[in-house]
């Protein structure tokens, strides 16, 4: 509970950056910025892996920047959605999904990192492999 709050804050504040930095991105009250936050976040969570798999072949074509209309159109979405959180058109959008994602990367990480253990066991039929001893392996002559 406690990180899916601290997604939310972190994604509240990108949404924020964004209406401050981007002329076309604006909103009425900072209910609104939360409420948006929230919206955003229910959208990406389950619209846009649909998306994403059924624009595969553009992302593929388009190198993956299709990504940002993906995002584009989410953001309009939520404007759509949310009473006070207002964007003025498609560039303004684009603009401001790509200052969410960045901010919520950057914001996203705060430091945790997870550490992977890789543990060899011997399998059943796999035999150990001994050095020869000295002065009987391969010889590679030069």
């Amino acid at each position: 509970m406690k990180n899916a709050l601290l997604r939310w804050f972190v994604l509240a504040l990108a949404v924020w950056v964004a209406a401050v930095i981007v002329p076309g991105i604006h909103y009425d009250h900072g209910q609104s910025i939360l409420i948006a936050a929230l919206v955003l976040g229910i959208l990406n969570t389950f619209m846009k892996p649909v998306l994403r798999i059924l624009s595969l072949p553009f992302i593929f074509v388009t190198l993956g920047f299709f990504l940002l209309v993906i995002n584009a159109i989410l953001l309009l979405l939520t404007a759509w959605l949310v009473p006070g959180f207002h964007v003025a058109g498609f560039w303004a959008a684009v603009f401001g999904s790509l200052v969410i994602s960045i901010v919520s990367m950057v914001l996203g990480n705060s430091g945790q990192h997870r550490n992977i253990y890789v543990e060899r066991t011997q399998t059943l039929y796999s035999t150990p492999r001994r050095a020869p001893p000295a002065g009987k392996g391969p010889v590679i002559d030069v």
